[in-house]
Formats: structure tokens, C-alpha cells, sequence
């Protein structure tokens, strides 16, 4: 993160003064003299850090800042999730300011206490689900495997569960893991479903945790049925093309109505959506609870 802090006061922590909205933001040290007042837009040097270019998020970050007026002249720092984390944990580790693209699902909210800024104008939307879609034809060819990502639902603390584990395991393990101490839960999505001998089946996903961990449960799962299960990360564009396309067979990962919209839209003729497999997801700017700031409008435009 590019943070750009005046005099020499920059290894102590500060707190951030809300002086009114389109007012400059203040940041200080406990009122001591001698010391520099900072704005909180160029103490942040008017960036917000992102995840990876493609990535849904991203595109309504960017329509954020065209929609609201004081955030013109603002930009977001392309980077990568690992990178957004990592950036994320240095600031809060040194109480600084910091607004990031986030989600939920995630386990950074278990992780840090964490806030959603306000979004007056609705450019990221309300809460969304995360859909099952199929390609054409799956029921036909692989009836049980149909049937079981039909059945598939789970709540967000299961998924923030598997994510937060496998920060210190390897998703499969963790996978593993859940499924093991979960069968009531499987059990209602494999109730009456036969096995099968080896039969192929490729899930195609999005290189964040939160479809990590949905895709390698649904892994083991159907591995237990008998299923040979290729997992294959993509970027979202081409995920919804290669289900569309029948390169691939299902995917556990579009966020839908807004974050994936777009590209659901393109291909939504040529997909089976079986609905969501998870309900309550959210995404918007995030920033640490101990800034003293609520909503996107608040932030300050640039003098």
C-alpha cells in the first residue's frame, strides 16, 4: 500500500478525527504539540488496495469512484487477495488507516475486527448469494452428481470455518476434515444418491478461499461417491465460458446478482443455474473498526 505520512511522527499511532462529511479528514496524536496533523486522504494518498484485476469486486470498485464525486481523482491499487491480506495485516498491526475491496464470506472478519463502509448510492449492492451452475447436459451424462451440487447448500460460518482452517492446514485436509464432522449436513445433499466407478468430473472455481473451500468440500464429497474430481482455478470471465462452453462440468463460485453479473448476463442462455448454494454474502470497502469513519461519502475529496 502506498501510504505517504508527513514529518517524522510516522512509527507513531494516531487516531482518525471525522470532521464532517466533504470536510478533511484529520489524523493526530493524542493532541501532543510539536506534532504533524495528517489528512486521512493523503495519509491513504487517496488509494484504496484492491485484489486482481477481473476479479467482480473490482469492476464495482472502480464504478464506485466514478459514482461518487468527492472519491474523483481516488484510485485502487490492483494487487492480488495475498497481497490485499498482507497489506491489511502490516496496517492493523500498526494502527494505521487503510480501506480495502472486501467480502464476506471471509476469514479476515474472524481474524480482525473489521468494518463495511456505508454505500448510500448501492453501487456494490445489497447482500448476494453464491449459485451453483451446471453445464448443459450434466443431468443426462452424470445424473448423482447432478442431483448432490442441486442439493448443496451450506451457511457462511461453514464456509469461514474451512477458510479459516486452512490457513494453517492445506484446503484438503481441512476439507477432509469438515466433511468428517459434518455428515449430518452432507448427509441431507448425498441421501439416496448411488455410487459410481471412477466417473470424471471437473469443477471450475475462482482463485479466492471462499470458492476453495466450497469446491474442495464438494470434492471430497463426490469423491466419496466415486467421482474422479479435477478442481481447475480460473479467472470468472472464464469460468462461466467454460461451463457455458462444456470445458467444464459445474461450479460452486458465481457471486450473483451483482459481483458476477456481467458475466452471467453474457452466458446465462448457454448454462443450467441451479441456484444459490449459499445466502448472505457481501462485498464493498472495508476498513479496520478503529478508524473513525462509516461511509463512503465520508471520505474526503482530493484538494
Amino acid at each position: 500500500m502506498k501510504l505517504k505520512l508527513i514529518g517524522t511522527t510516522l512509527a507513531l499511532s494516531f487516531s482518525l478525527l471525522l470532521t464532517g462529511c466533504g470536510e478533511e479528514e484529520t489524523a493526530q496524536n493524542n493532541g501532543n504539540e510539536g506534532e504533524e496533523i495528517v489528512s486521512l486522504g493523503e495519509a491513504l494518498d487517496y488509494t484504496i488496495t484492491g485484489i486482481e484485476p477481473g476479479a467482480g469486486i473490482m469492476e464495482r470498485s472502480f464504478s464506485t469512484l466514478e459514482e461518487y464525486e468527492n472519491l474523483e481523482g481516488w484510485e485502487i491499487l490492483e494487487s492480488s487477495t495475498a497481497g490485499m491480506l498482507t497489506e491489511l495485516d502490516q496496517a492493523i498491526q500498526n494502527e494505521r488507516p487503510i480501506i480495502v475491496t472486501g467480502w464476506t464470506p471471509h476469514y479476515k472478519f474472524a481474524s480482525f475486527d473489521l468494518k463495511f463502509l456505508e454505500d448510500p448510492k448501492g453501487v456494490f449492492g445489497g447482500l448476494e448469494d453464491i449459485n451453483t451452475i451446471v453445464r448443459k447436459g450434466l443431468e443426462e451424462d452424470m445424473p448423482n452428481a447432478y442431483q448432490v451440487l442441486d442439493r448443496f447448500y451450506w451457511e457462511p460460518e461453514d464456509m469461514e470455518a474451512v477458510m479459516l482452517a486452512a490457513q494453517e492446514k492445506p484446503f484438503e485436509e481441512v476439507a477432509k476434515n469438515w466433511v468428517e464432522e459434518n455428515q449430518e449436513k452432507v448427509n441431507e445433499w448425498t441421501e439416496g444418491v448411488e455410487m459410481v466407478d471412477g466417473k470424471a468430473i471437473e469443477l471450475v472455481l475462482t482463485p479466492w478461499d471462499t470458492e476453495r473451500a466450497s469446491a474442495h468440500v464438494m470434492e471430497v464429497v463426490l469423491e466419496q461417491l466415486g467421482y474422479n474430481v479435477t478442481l481447475t482455478p480460473v479467472d470468472p470471465a472464464i469460468m462461466f465460458q467454460a461451463i457455458a462452453n462444456g470445458e467444464g462440468d459445474a461450479s460452486l463460485a458465481p457471486w450473483l446478482p451483482l459481483t458476477h453479473g456481467s458475466f452471467y448476463e453474457q452466458y446465462q442462455d448457454d448454462i443450467v443455474d441451479l441456484g444459490p448454494n449459499l445466502t448472505g454474502t457481501r462485498i464493498g470497502y472495508v476498513v479496520p473498526a478503529y478508524m473513525d469513519i462509516d461511509s463512503i461519502e465520508d471520505l474526503p475529496p482530493i484538494e
